[in-house]
């Protein structure tokens, strides 16, 4: 295949992903979206391990004066 129509099909192709819009599916999206918001055990995870290290008491930011305020 030559370099011209290497070049077309290509840019064919782009255009085709460019302007195809597949059907979207509100309902499963909203779905997915108000599931995401009941993950409160991955935040109490999260709060678990971040309270247990920075449990310490003189840390860098204490002493770098960039961090006051």
């Amino acid at each position: 295949m030559g370099r011209g129509r290497q070049k077309a099909k290509a840019t064919k192709q782009a255009r085709d992903m460019k302007y195809f819009s597949p059907a979207t599916d509100l309902s499963a999206l909203e779905r997915e979206l108000a599931g995401s918001r009941g993950s409160s055990r991955d935040d109490d995870q999260y709060i678990a391990y971040a309270d247990k290290y920075t449990d310490v008491e003189n840390t860098e930011e204490d002493d770098d004066p960039r961090y006051a305020g």
